[in-house]
């Protein structure tokens, strides 16, 4: 097994996890089978229970993990699926270590951070590389090189590197080159860090710079002197368009290579895949614009929509066009309904999942003017269950129905808890998660865009449309196109040319050329919606 440790200095939000995956990214294309493992330090169990203001999106796996954000950038750069095993936190370390102490497991031993704790994250890292089959492991260290929550996993690397033979291993530093105001490139920051990384007893082979401008080769030559690695290992990793070229721009740089020689590989394929960059070229040749508005309660958090931005940029690639996002804090519809006039002249209006009764009634009125203006619409989650309220209250005559999230008292909880959830009592990892089937119907809107009767999608949610109100829902005129079993999966509104909600995030399996069927229906639906307001 090769190992690719990727560390951060200076400062957080640099770019490792986009690093990391362009460096995936770059392996693939020549052949070798990669995964990723991404650790956090935070003494959480998982990412599950925290809010989208601390972390960003929380990014649901196949099996039901919640994980950090950057796993999903793993995914969709890697064209591959991680499970919970792939997102190491301090959090699960020290359980297991406790529950091994308790059970006595260390034989009566004093339990230390060295040696158990860092054996335990040695132990896992290598089991979750050698059952992946992968070729390469790219092991993320969340956090800066100094942070007191790192110290644990750093050491851990420390010792691999002394266990593991030399070729085995590269580690690889993010770092910032800031720009002074006379304009002049600055190597201190990225000097202390190294010195920093060095007192930990680690090493870079390769440095990655981040900055606005490419780095200068009087630049280059600085950090290579005084951070004692080759020049060809000084990356330049400035700003980009867009995150998807930089696994372009860093092997511009020669860092595949430099890392290859370093790892003793070469190639193995006698032509690379070229499939990324073909489709970066249809990217940046995109032609028309399309205007869709997301109605949520994150929204000055952009981190906390990420999937749905990508999967909004997969469809637009695929569909030809490019596409503007205006952001709307669903709280400002509550506080004056007439605010949600300003959905007018949209392409499409999209409403994200969500947790929370603040901001419901907002999202709301944004379906209902996408319903009755028959703009495109996309629901997610609690997009859908808000879906099915609205429809019942101003369609179906259930005056006063709402979610039992919401309102217990409610005379028609057309949403309401899932019947397993009634007993569950803790917060982390007790929804339902993950992959799960549904059945289409036929003739649906739903077949149509997948192109199948049977699909599997990722869940995230504690409640659902009550079975007992589902008739009376369809008999006003919205279907649920989409089953799992007695659970509604989908809901339509077949009268609107496009009105499409899921219970699901089909923004989770959506992959650059390789768009999610929804998010690309729902941009070919507003390219349509477009051209027809041109043509008025």
């Amino acid at each position: 097994m090769k190992y690719i440790i990727v560390t951060g200095g200076v400062m957080s939000g640099l770019g490792k996890g986009i690093t990391t995956a362009s460096v995936g990214r770059n392996l693939k294309n020549k052949g070798y089978k990669v995964t990723a493992i991404k650790i956090d330090p935070y003494i959480n169990i998982d990412a599950g229970t925290m809010s989208p203001y601390q972390h960003g999106e929380v990014y649901v796996l196949k099996d039901g993990g919640e994980v950090d954000l950057d796993l999903g950038n793993y995914e969709r750069f890697l064209d591959t699926e991680l499970t919970r095993d792939h997102n190491l936190t301090t959090g699960k370390i020290y359980q297991t270590v406790i529950d091994k102490e308790r059970k006595g497991e260390y034989l009566g031993k004093t339990v230390q951070i060295i040696p158990h704790i860092t054996n335990e994250i040695k132990g896992r890292i290598r089991r979750i590389a050698a059952k992946s089959g992968a070729d390469v492991c790219l092991i993320e260290v969340g956090g800066t090189v100094g942070d007191i929550e790192s110290m644990p996993f750093l050491e851990a690397v420390r010792q691999m590197y002394r266990e593991e033979s030399p070729e085995n291993i590269a580690f690889l530093h993010v770092t910032l080159v800031p720009i002074d105001s006379q304009g002049d490139q600055k190597t201190k920051p990225t000097q202390h860090s190294v010195k920093e990384l060095r007192e930990l007893g680690l090493t870079p082979h390769v440095i990655v710079a981040r900055g606005k401008k490419a780095l200068t080769e009087s630049t280059r030559s600085k950090i290579a002197l005084f951070c004692d690695v080759p020049v060809e290992a000084v990356i330049s990793a400035h700003d980009s368009a867009d995150i998807y070229e930089v696994p372009l721009q860093l092997e511009n740089e020669g860092m595949s290579n430099f890392l290859l020689k370093k790892l003793l590989l070469e190639s193995k394929l006698e032509v690379e895949d070229t499939r990324w960059k073909e489709m970066v070229v249809r990217m940046n040749n995109c032609k028309g614009r399309v205007n869709v508005a997301i109605v949520g309660k994150y929204t000055h958090l952009e981190d906390s929509y990420i999937s749905i931005v990508e999967s909004l940029k997969h469809g637009a690639i695929e569909t030809g066009c490019n596409f503007d996002i205006t952001w709307f804090d669903a709280e400002a519809f509550d506080d004056d309904p007439s605010e949600v006039e300003k959905l007018t002249g949209f392409d499409g209006i999209l409403v994200p999942g969500g947790f929370g009764e603040r901001g419901t009634e907002g999202k709301m009125l944004a379906i209902q003017y996408a319903r009755e203006n028959n703009i495109p619409y996309l629901g997610l989650c609690l997009g859908m269950q808000l879906a099915v309220i609205e429809f019942a209250r101003n369609v179906a005559g259930l005056e006063g129905a709402n979610s039992s999230e919401f309102n217990e008292n409610t005379p028609y909880p057309v949403i309401d808890l899932l019947p397993e959830q009634e007993d569950v009592v803790d917060m982390g990892a007790t929804m339902r998660l993950g992959d799960y089937e549904a059945t289409l119907k036929e003739g649906s809107l739903a077949e149509s865009i997948y192109g199948e009767s049977v699909i599997t999608e990722r869940h995230r949610h504690r409640y659902e449309v009550n079975p007992n109100y589902v008739d009376r829902i369809e008999e006003a005129g919205m279907i649920f196109s989409g089953k799992n079993k007695n659970r509604m999966e989908i809901a339509e509104v077949p009268s609107n040319d496009f009105y499409f909600a899921s219970q699901f995030h089909p923004e989770f399996k959506s992959r650059p050329g390789r768009p999610s069927p929804p998010f690309k229906a729902f941009m070919d639906a507003m390219l349509k919606k477009s051209k027809e307001m041109k043509d008025q």
